[in-house]
């Protein structure tokens, strides 16, 4: 069933967040996260200060604008994997997936370079973004668990969330270097998803008793095609 196309309303808001997010990216990288004022993006996106606490409850969550549209894809990529496919291979499918779809979340190119700059030059950035990290793990052990059918506080589902968010930022961070050294898209992407098959496979075998590492009603794993 498609989703229904957004009203009027819905449109204008997307747009005014976008909006917003688009003179915060510029303010950001010009002239770096800690020197920008939430009141500087306001008055360069032409909005009133309250209007961008009303689209982003922090100026961390500006910087970060892409973090709920990976979140709700990885959920996903869980809900939806076809009958034999487990947990963990789901996820390690959904790697492959977003980085062959060039999703913004998960790209190397220049702008990205300075991306991970600019983190790397903020301590509130910085903050934020290990924040990120433990929430999703929060998300990903309840998904885990449900596609499960366990607890949502289930040990073993947390520990698999947990390998899983530590391999994709290992991947992700590695793939960033890969690219700053050699401004080679590709390569980078290789660095990522080595990085993240490595992991999996090192997390199937840890939880190989477990139903995050077995397809649909203990089925054996179909490892499909990348």
């Amino acid at each position: 069933m498609s989703t229904p196309p957004p009203d009027r309303r819905a449109r204008k808001r997307l747009a005014t967040r976008q909006a917003i997010s688009d003179a915060a990216t510029r303010l950001f990288f010009e002239r770096g996260f800690d020197q920008v004022t939430v009141d500087e993006i306001a008055q360069a996106a032409d909005v009133g200060r309250m209007t961008v606490f009303n689209h982003f409850r922090r100026k961390e969550d500006m910087f970060f604008d892409r973090d709920e549209e990976g979140r709700e894809d990885l959920v996903e990529a869980l809900k939806q994997r076809a009958p034999g496919v487990a947990p963990i291979e789901a996820l390690r499918l959904f790697a492959h997936r977003v980085v062959s779809e060039e999703k913004p979340y998960v790209s190397f190119f220049e702008g990205s370079r300075f991306f991970i700059e600019v983190v790397e030059a903020s301590e509130p950035l910085k903050a934020r973004a290990r924040a990120i990290r433990d929430e999703l793990t929060q998300i990903l052990t309840v998904a885990l668990a449900e596609a499960a059918g366990r607890a949502p506080d289930d040990p073993d589902a947390h520990l698999t969330a947990s390998v899983l968010v530590a391999t994709w930022s290992v991947a992700f961070l590695e793939a960033h270097r890969t690219f700053r050294k050699q401004q080679n898209a590709d390569e980078a992407q290789a660095v990522f998803l080595a990085l993240v098959d490595k992991g999996v496979a090192g997390l199937k075998a840890m939880v190989a008793d477990t139903p995050y590492a077995r397809g649909k009603g203990g089925a054996p794993v179909r490892r499909s095609g990348r």
